[in-house]
């Protein structure tokens, strides 16, 4: 599981230390040897077909959808019509999770208003909630492209926990300012006092989530990268969602339920 620069050769064993009969710490070659031999054919099949596997590293800068494309265009080119392609492991997921994702995400959306038309009783008041979202996604992409990562797919996501992260700060806000709204006080009054109210609560929850997911966005070894993409895009969203939605939450309260009738 070590990066690649450090073992790539027989001879990098020499950083690898074990103990001896003695209790001291050896390297491994000085306890093993390593020789080239001769290995068995292997047959490669996929789907029951005889088959070729090719493995491409990205260069820095250059994508996985970017590498895929060119792959694609490149095989329908070259291979003869007796031959087929297809793609497999993270490439699959990555070429079908994209349309997959999307549908995740609307479906999310829906799900969310229609659990909070149902808890508020309304139909317009979860369009405030809804409407906080895109900033959580503004920080989110902003915060990946000053990072230089890509949007794969472990970042679409950390985009889907983000529409229940990024609403629990638009709930705070409006349920607090709809209950002193059906009490009695205007709109502009009620919301600004749930906002004053709930200022400290958000702040409290969106801090725990960024600390928690601090350490998927600073990890190293195996799996860094998928744990970069999910930290950052959790981290970008709560920090737009914290910064900038709480700021134009209450606005989109008082343009709601302006002219509402208190129920």
């Amino acid at each position: 599981q070590g990066d690649y620069p450090f073992r790539k050769t027989p001879e990098q064993l020499d950083n690898i230390f074990v103990k001896n009969e003695s209790g001291s710490m050896v390297p491994v070659n000085s306890v093993v040897k390593t020789r080239m031999i001769t290995a068995p054919d292997v047959i490669e099949r996929f789907n029951d077909y005889l088959a070729t596997k090719i493995v491409v590293e990205p260069k820095n800068g250059v994508t996985i959808q970017q590498v895929m494309q060119l792959m694609q265009a490149s095989a329908e080119k070259i291979i003869p019509r007796e031959y087929s392609y297809s793609w497999y492991g993270v490439s699959y997921q990555q070429g079908s999770g994209s349309t997959t994702s999307a549908f995740a995400f609307a479906f999310g959306l829906i799900m969310i208003f229609l659990v909070l038309a149902g808890q508020f009783e309304m139909w317009r008041l979860p369009l405030v909630v809804i409407m906080g979202i895109p900033f959580a996604l503004f920080g989110a992409g902003a915060i990946l492209f000053m990072r230089g990562l890509d949007n794969d797919l472990y970042f679409q996501i950390s985009l889907i926990t983000l529409l229940g992260l990024s609403a629990k700060n638009s709930i705070l806000i409006t349920e607090f300012a709809l209950e002193h709204w059906r009490g009695g006080m205007s709109t502009v009054d009620a919301v600004l006092l749930a906002a004053r109210e709930r200022f400290r609560p958000i702040i409290m929850t969106s801090l725990a989530f960024i600390l928690g997911a601090l350490p998927l966005a600073l990890a190293h070894g195996a799996n860094s990268n998928a744990e970069h993409s999910v930290g950052t895009g959790i981290i970008g969203g709560m920090l737009g969602s914290t910064l900038i939605a709480i700021i134009f939450v209450p606005l989109f309260f008082v343009i709601i339920m302006g002219n509402k009738p208190r129920s």
